[in-house]
């Protein structure tokens, strides 16, 4: 074989390396971004689950202290939960908050209760407070059960 044809099939060889090592090191990189990318996001998932934690465990506080309407507390209380332990909404004692929130999710709230006529409200308020009545201790006792769950 001449001399010159080696020389350009070492050339070409070299250059193909050249190119496979290139195209190696674009994917190395991209996948450590990828990586570096992926752990800052189960970071953020982390932390905002433990907020809801916290926010739950907030909740239930203020419902054992008597500082929250038991309505509102199912209302955000389910709104948490369904983000982080949506099983537990259908366990004892935690399916009172589903219930709760079930019976009063038609009512209207913040500026579509103000721009209510002041007897539907009214009339909410008496179906509110029902409903309240009716649930209060399973509520009391859902709240201290969740307060002391443990989030795993």
């Amino acid at each position: 074989m001449p001399r010159g044809l080696q020389l350009v099939i070492i050339v070409i060889g070299l250059v193909a390396i050249g190119i496979l090592l290139y195209y190696i090191w674009r994917q190395a990189r991209a996948i450590s971004e990828h990586r570096l990318r992926q752990k800052k996001s189960e970071e953020f998932q982390a932390k905002r689950r433990d907020e809801m934690i916290e926010s739950i465990r907030i909740i239930a506080m203020a419902v054992e202290e008597d500082q929250v309407e038991y309505s509102e507390a199912c209302l955000r209380l389910k709104g948490l939960l369904d983000h982080v332990a949506p099983d537990l909404l259908e366990k004892s004692p935690f399916r009172v908050f589903q219930e709760v929130h079930d019976k009063i999710q038609h009512m209207p709230t913040h500026r579509a209760r103000q721009a209510t006529d002041t007897r539907f409200v009214e009339k909410m308020d008496k179906e509110r407070h029902a409903v309240e009545q009716a649930h209060s201790d399973e509520v009391r006792r859902a709240a201290t059960a969740i307060r002391h769950h443990r989030f795993d």
